[in-house]
């Protein structure tokens, strides 16, 4: 009876074991299946599990955002930076105000407001595409916190409806210096637009970095967010009804900053205010205005300067999302040129641009050679996850057709050259890989903490041969020449110069790659 019991068992255990076995393999195939069925179509190769973190990308952009708290002027708050203190403390005091926030805007100490207010849109665009992504490597809360620096600063520096301070400190005085920002001593001059002196270019795009900004913090500080949304209708109401360009009414920022027109910034700004508000006025300004403004079936490069690519993307976001508006006229414009866009971005494309250096990398202009590319990258992973989330297969460029996974493929390429595959084996994103700059162009990175130096003697430490001895974690640099050379001297401001609107391109980019999960259909 014992042993007929024991071979009962063991037919039980065998039978059992091959249901277990059974549901093991159906568990994979279904697995399979699923990771098939939701994966992002990366390059083709193996699958992915959505929300899986590519840790390259992550180290990417756990470095890249350093690059704000590097820059941030003022009271510092929780520093993890040891070799930046206060400073700017008594910026704005000349108007009664407090300009001590805010961040330098690339190697001097310079808080130029333009490019700045374009910085905020594109950190706040980054967070609100991608925060989930930011998150899940624990990045979201500092993005929020650089964002929050720049917007507390952009508040301050609007004082009454048609009043925006554009500018701390003098660029001539400024350059004349070789100094670290806790010891600057220089005049901290300022300079600012209203209805006698009216600069739409950047009142325009504060008004577009205040209504992103606002989506930003929602949720999380809705009062805050009341606030920005305030300042940003008022900002797009002086930017409009007293137009004229701040680069024809203050020649000094020519040298510097110099824009080239001021419809792009009225589009986008409007276009966030729309986001921001679901306001039909603002989305009437777009399509009433787009025949003027929006130079459509033109593809151009998105810029600090030059707003169209992105305002034909965030606008086909809502022809992509937004039932109602797929059909619309005076959106259609904005999506077919902005298909125009990426059509030029991929390399295959019938259309695709020459303006590339023989590695790949996209390239339009000598200085700051990287906006372009990482820009085109970031614009390329959104529509490329437009078209995922809404289930849009191809992307037509002329006869062929592409799908969203060219586009990321595209986007990969470029964040990939940035970040050391290219002929000189250079990381351009300072602190990550092996090989990267040491001769940043920057000050407060080139003099020790400790050295006790003015506005002229410091540039010892210009010419000094010795690497910097504050390395510029997160720091973009300007990149290589088209022969695809980069030379690493610190006099070297055409390449070697990084700025904070290149940090939030690239925190963009980075964010969008860093894991495989798609765009949100709503910010909201």
């Amino acid at each position: 009876m014992g042993e007929k019991t024991s071979s009962r068992c063991c037919c039980c255990s065998w039978f059992i074991g091959i249901i277990v076995l059974i549901a093991v393999v159906l568990a994979i195939v279904f697995t399979i299946r699923h990771n098939k069925a939701n994966k992002h179509p990366d390059d083709g190769g193996d699958i992915t599990v959505p929300g899986s973190v590519d840790k390259n990308y992550a180290d990417a952009l756990k470095i890249a955002m350093q690059f704000f708290d590097i820059q941030k002027s003022g009271k510092l708050e929780n520093n993890k930076v040891t070799w930046r203190g206060d400073s700017g403390l008594k910026d704005g005091s000349e108007a009664g105000l407090d300009l001590s926030k805010g961040l330098y805007d690339a190697g001097d100490h310079m808080k130029f407001g333009f490019p700045m207010a374009f910085t905020a849109t594109l950190l706040s665009w980054s967070i609100l595409e991608y925060g989930h992504h930011m998150d899940s490597v624990h990045q979201l809360d500092p993005a929020k916190d650089s964002l929050k620096w720049i917007t507390d600063f952009l508040i301050h520096a609007h004082p009454s409806a048609n009043v925006l301070y554009i500018q701390v400190g003098d660029p001539e005085t400024d350059h004349k210096c070789w100094d670290r920002p806790e010891t600057m001593s220089e005049k901290r001059t300022l300079t600012k637009i209203d209805t006698e002196t009216p600069g739409t270019e950047v009142a325009a795009e504060t008004a577009a970095a205040m209504a992103a900004a606002s989506l930003v913090f929602k949720q999380s500080d809705p009062k805050y967010s009341s606030t920005l949304l305030k300042h940003a209708k008022e900002l797009f109401g002086f930017a409009d009804n007293h137009r004229g360009s701040y680069s024809v009414n203050i020649p000094e920022v020519q040298s510097y900053y110099n824009s080239t027109g001021y419809g792009d910034e009225l589009l986008w700004a409007a276009s966030w205010l729309y986001h921001a508000t679901e306001d039909k006025t603002y989305l009437d300004f777009v399509s009433k205005n787009g025949e003027e403004f929006a130079n459509f079936g033109s593809p151009s490069w998105f810029s600090w300067d030059n707003k169209l690519p992105g305002t034909q993307i965030l606008l086909s976001r809502l022809t992509f999302f937004k039932q109602g508006l797929s059909g619309s006229k005076g959106l259609q414009g904005y999506k077919e040129t902005a298909e125009a866009v990426m059509c030029g971005l991929i390399p295959s494309s019938p259309t695709a641009t020459s303006s590339r250096t023989e590695g790949g990398l996209i390239w339009v202009a000598e200085w700051n050679a990287l906006q372009q590319p990482v820009s085109s990258a970031f614009l390329a992973t959104l529509y490329s996850d437009y078209m995922l989330t809404s289930g849009t297969e191809k992307l037509s460029c002329g006869d062929t057709s592409f799908k969203p996974s060219d586009l990321r493929k595209f986007a990969r390429s470029q964040a990939d050259y940035m970040l050391g595959k290219n002929p000189e084996k250079m990381s351009y994103l300072v602190g990550y890989g092996d090989k990267y700059p040491e001769f940043v162009h920057h000050r407060g990175a080139s003099i020790p903490a400790d050295a006790n130096t003015g506005c002229k003697d410091g540039f010892k430490w210009l010419s000094s041969e010795e690497p910097n001895p504050n390395v510029a974690y997160g720091a973009l640099v300007g990149g290589p020449f088209l022969n695809e050379t980069f030379i690493d001297a610190r006099n070297n401001s055409m390449q070697n110069e990084p700025s904070t609107y290149n940090s939030a391109l690239v925190v963009g980019l980075l964010s969008s790659l860093v894991t495989t999960s798609s765009s949100l259909k709503s910010f909201k």
